[in-house]
């Protein structure tokens, strides 16, 4: 069968302009600022969005207006969605400082040189990786052929901005009225625990070596969804599937685990005599002795993804080192759709990368031989599941890139090795944590230009000139990325960490390495986790990882992230049933993503606003802390995300 050559929409000889400074100052603007939204929207949900389509969306708005070619709106979009890589890379790990307590705060250079050292590695790893990813004929690449689809349909009129930004103003207005230090006028969500009575049981008859006879109390926590248009807009990008997933593991941990351990755990009955809540008690049984439980999963759950990937990922680097030598001897002729940053630079910028990594190291422990081995295992396990992580973005997309659960094995690798080099305490969790911050923000960041990286492909951007707006784009946004975690931890009830912004993978990352490094982590607690997700692997279950997700995150979350995702379904079937021309049920779908992007962007970038409100000692009105009227978002949201996309048909 003969080979179909690939055709991007710009050919390789035509010459427009691309890497301009007009296209790398809107890129930086966006990249700050989607940066900062999904700093929040991180913390609180335990996931980031992809930038990509608003990106694409503000970049073809602007550039129509400047009259700048598709190769600009492409470096322009490529630039800002590294805000949202680098952001997801920096929440998961460096608040873990702060919740450790080996940090009082956050360190701004510290924090800085960590997340410009992890995105440019990110970068530079996705170079050498690049043309086995991109070129892979098995990959879907969902999110960037649909970016792209987008991208190519602005060309004819139609940009999609109006549905970003109308969806930003409703989303910002809701969180207005519901945020603490908003205008508030109602409570995000409603939970109770409910008793199914309290049973005497017997376990051993005659002599009984527990003493006597012993109360226990059986129950089960239920909360609505939180009122939250991002969660709701999180599911609905993902899909009915994935955020189905997301939610078993809420159950899961919420409705099994919870209930099972307060049933049979007879320590409760002194809190329980005491006048303890239920739901006092039901959060510290989830936050103490489920999320172990949650951890053990996940990390299974990336040495099986690991595992999956073991042929594709030797094959491709084997193919990459090839191709560039073809290309070097001059055995394939030059294009610039092939054209990358030279492998020696590439491989030199690693190395010497690696040397302030170690010198960060050193800082924290005071010791050569552990901050050595801390950088060579941060160097090893980042490349390694940098091509892991490009690898998922190519089957699932950016949403879905699970890079936490990789982040957790570099981090327990460390630790172990840390603590047989005899470097605990303090300085132990702050090497750990080091190297999980620099591998996570390299993670992130090459998830999202290995995306990035196919979309220009598809619209014929040149590689070289991308991953120089790549780089660019890493250095502005690692400079300001720290101001905006450190509003948000000052100006929310119970800062980072707290119950509004809870910072799950941040808060596993300081269990784990604290556990590890002290000697004090519940063993069995995360062993039975990883015999957990070893059954769900069995059984052949779609991402243990993301079950694991679920079970860390509170309930209501993963709830209102189901709800979205049941309202994707929703509005998909009605698609189906009204038999809606192929090309009209894309525009469609293209049109569904970016209202919920709107949604995403629009809660995050006002929560970040009124916490920095807050610290300016500017109170709002305080109307009243009625849960229902919260109720009332879900059938708004539903309407919207559901009739608006076929109405503009």
């Amino acid at each position: 069968m003969e080979k179909v050559e690939f055709k991007p929409y710009v050919p390789a000889e035509t010459n427009l302009k691309e890497l301009t400074l007009r296209s790398l100052f809107l890129g930086v603007i966006m990249a700050v600022i989607l940066g900062s939204a999904n700093t929040y929207i991180g913390l609180k949900a335990g996931m980031t969005i992809s930038a990509t389509f608003p990106a694409a969306v503000v970049a073809m708005a602007v550039m129509r207006v400047l009259r700048g070619s598709i190769l600009e709106e492409n470096i322009a979009r490529t630039t800002a969605s590294v805000g949202e890589a680098l952001a997801a890379g920096a929440i998961f790990t460096i608040p873990a400082f702060v919740i450790s307590g080996v940090w009082e705060d956050f360190n701004y250079w510290e924090s800085t040189v960590i997340m410009l050292v992890g995105g440019a590695l990110g970068v530079l790893f996705i170079i050498i990786l690049r043309r086995p990813l991109v070129s892979d004929a098995t990959l879907p690449y969902p999110e960037a052929v649909a970016c792209a689809e987008m991208v190519k349909a602005g060309q004819k009129g139609e940009t999609g901005a109006k549905y970003v930004f109308s969806m930003m103003g409703v989303s910002a207005l809701i969180e207005l009225f519901k945020n603490a230090r908003g205008i508030k006028l109602f409570e995000e969500t409603l939970g109770k625990f409910f008793e199914f009575g309290r049973y005497k049981i017997q376990l051993f008859s005659g002599s009984n070596p527990l003493g006597n006879p012993q109360t226990y109390t059986g129950g089960i926590y239920l909360s609505t969804p939180v009122a939250s248009p991002a969660l709701i807009g999180v599911g609905y990008i993902i899909g009915p599937r994935l955020s189905a997933v997301a939610f078993s593991g809420g159950v899961l941990g919420w409705w099994l685990f919870i209930p099972l351990v307060m049933f049979f755990n007879n320590g409760l009955e002194p809190l329980i005599k005491s006048g303890s809540d239920w739901e006092t008690l039901t959060n510290a049984v989830w936050y103490y002795q489920v999320r172990p439980i949650a951890v053990g999963a996940m990390i299974v759950g990336a040495f099986h993804t690991l595992w999956k990937m073991r042929k594709q990922l030797f094959q491709g680097i084997a193919k990459g080192l090839r191709d560039t030598k073809l290309i070097n001897t001059g055995r394939v002729t030059y294009s610039r759709l092939e054209d990358d940053l030279p492998l020696t630079s590439v491989l030199i910028g690693i190395l010497l990368l690696v040397i302030p990594v170690v010198l960060i190291y050193y800082y924290f422990t005071k010791d050569f031989l552990s901050a050595v081995v801390a950088g060579i295992v941060m160097t090893l396990t980042g490349f390694l599941f940098s091509a892991v992580a490009g690898y998922l973005v190519g089957v699932m997309g950016g949403s879905n890139n699970p890079i936490s659960g990789l982040t957790l094995s570099s981090l327990v690798i460390s630790a172990v090795l840390m603590v047989a080099l005899g470097v605990k305490g303090t300085k132990g969790v702050e090497v750990v944590l080091g190297v999980a911050a620099v591998v996570c923000t390299a993670l992130g960041i090459a998830g999202d230009m290995l995306q990035d990286l196919k979309v220009g492909q598809i619209l014929g951007g040149t590689p070289r000139k991308m991953q120089i707006a790549e780089i660019i784009g890493v250095l502005f946004t690692a400079l300001v990325l720290v101001f905006p975690m450190s509003i948000l931890h000052k100006g929310t009830e119970g800062g980072i960490g707290g119950k509004y912004l809870p910072a799950p993978q941040a808060g596993l990352m300081s269990v784990m390495s604290k556990g590890i490094v002290s000697g004090e982590i519940a063993w069995p607690l995360v062993i039975f986790g990883g015999v957990l997700a070893f059954v769900l692997i069995l059984l052949k279950s779609p991402s243990p990882t993301l079950i694991a997700v679920g079970m860390y995150l509170p309930f209501e979350t993963t709830s209102a992230i189901f709800v979205g995702g049941l309202i994707k379904y929703l509005a998909d079937q009605i698609v189906k049933r009204k038999r809606i021309s192929q090309e009209d049920a894309v525009k469609i779908e293209n049109r569904g993503i970016l209202l919920a992007s709107g949604l995403v962007a629009g809660e995050s970038i006002t929560g970040v606003l009124l916490a920095g409100l807050y610290l300016l000692n500017v109170q709002l009105p305080h109307i009243s802390d009625n849960p229902f009227i919260g109720m009332l978002i879900f059938p708004i949201v539903a309407v919207i995300l559901i009739l608006v996309p076929l109405r503009s048909k």
